[in-house]
């Protein structure tokens, strides 16, 4: 039966020591790893990509501390579920004295409703909560349960700990041990480029690759590039990762400064190498407001358009709206007042401090706070003169149009007396 368990499954890490990345969570003196060697681990929420390993941290976590061990799925568990699972953990708590561990894998699945009837397991400790999820908990996930919880985000798994993983997994017993595997080094960095830090990708991709290859005359598994290419449905880039990089900061570049025979080139250069036009649709979006902005705000909205074009019209005719919308950030007018602007409003936010909100923009006013009155903008044609920053901060000026494109005519009525 073991030969139908998946290679990710078979080689999941059982100790802190096994576990793969993330150092900056349960590295040597973390956080994390202080709290599980020291047996005190409270409500946490893992939140990160997909196969880097929070699914697995909880199974360790749990096992570590003797724990027991619940799983629940939110897209495929409701109310009656977690109820059944916190009645069994109050039991086993009393008569066993045995804490119970609910990892709730997407927990950002689930509604207020759903997440309200674990509340009270949490507060008064019938359950540890370890909620699982790739989407930002801050923004997809029910407050209450936020506040309750440590956040923990985790981050891709390097390459050199995906290949690492990767060559454990051929000689393991528990992995692709009992096969004569012959791999190059080409395919195993393959997996692992491909894979983008998902180490769970990057093993059920090699397993595929070992028990489709049949043996060759040396009686070997023999798998390289052409193979992993195969297994992982990614196609091998053509150049080198200096030179992947070169052409990208190239492109980059290049609509920066509005050659747009070049950023054609250089798009097409890369996705010709096999670079994903995800990626370069990306880029595109980011500098349609770093470097072109208010000056012209269409080319954010066809950068945008261009990016879901890729992901629903497939290769090859997403190329034909990805490229009119690299024409047209070239072409563009180029400012970089968001991202100044942006630079500046992001080193006030981390660095001043006693930034209370003007009283008039309270959603409840102190009483004791200063008399001014809100004044309604519409009240006055759609807009009136008032404080809005903080007092440290009223003075301070974020956003300068610059003289370029449609950014020339705006008129900014911070500057209007009335």
């Amino acid at each position: 039966m073991e030969n139908f368990v998946p290679l990710a499954e078979r080689m999941r890490p059982k100790t802190l020591d096994d576990f793969v990345g993330q150092k900056h969570i349960v590295g040597e003196n973390m956080l994390l790893r202080r709290a599980i060697t020291m047996g005190y681990v409270g409500n946490c929420i893992f939140y990160g990509p997909p196969g880097t390993g929070k699914t697995t941290l909880a199974n360790i976590i749990s096992n570590t501390l003797n724990g027991n061990f619940r799983k629940l799925n939110a897209v495929s568990s409701g109310v009656s579920d977690a109820k059944a699972i916190i009645d069994e953990a109050k039991k086993n708590k009393m008569l066993f004295g045995k804490q119970t561990y609910l990892l709730l894998d997407e927990c950002h699945r689930w509604s207020k409703a759903q997440s309200d009837c674990v509340l009270s397991a949490i507060e008064d400790g019938s359950i540890i909560f370890i909620g699982s999820t790739t989407e930002n908990p801050f923004t997809s996930m029910t407050r209450a349960i936020v506040s309750r919880c440590r956040v923990f985000e985790f981050k891709q798994i390097s390459d050199e700990e995906v290949v690492a993983t990767l060559k454990k997994a051929i000689v393991s017993e528990n992995g692709l041990g009992d096969f004569p595997i012959q791999i190059t080094d080409g395919a195993l960095k393959h997996l692992a480029w491909a894979s983008a830090g998902d180490l769970r990708m990057a093993l059920n991709a090699l397993e595929l690759a070992v028990k489709t290859t049949p043996l060759n005359e040396e009686k070997v598994i023999f798998i390289d590039e052409t193979v992993a290419e195969q297994s992982i449905q990614k196609k091998v880039l053509s150049i080198g990762e200096t030179e992947y990089y070169d052409l990208l900061s190239c492109f980059c570049k290049s609509i920066r400064g509005s050659d747009t025979d070049a950023a054609l080139y250089y798009s097409q250069r890369l996705i010709s190498a096999g670079c994903d036009p995800l990626i370069i649709a990306r880029r595109l979006i980011a500098h349609s407001s770093e470097d072109i902005g208010m000056a012209d705000s269409n080319a954010l909205l066809l950068a945008t358009s261009a990016m879901y074009a890729v992901q629903n019209l497939g290769l090859p005719e997403c190329l034909i709206p990805l490229s009119h919308a690299i024409i047209y950030a070239c072409e563009a007018e180029k400012s970089n007042s968001v991202i100044v602007a942006l630079n500046k409003a992001k080193e006030d936010a981390e660095n001043v401090r006693d930034d209370v909100v003007p009283n008039h923009l309270k959603n409840h006013p102190s009483i004791n706070g200063p008399k001014t009155k809100y004044k309604y903008p519409h009240d006055y044609g759609g807009y009136v003169k008032q404080q809005y920053l903080p007092d440290k901060l009223k003075d301070r000026i974020y956003y300068v149009p610059s003289k370029n494109g449609r950014e020339k005519n705006l008129i900014r009525k911070k500057f209007i007396v009335k």
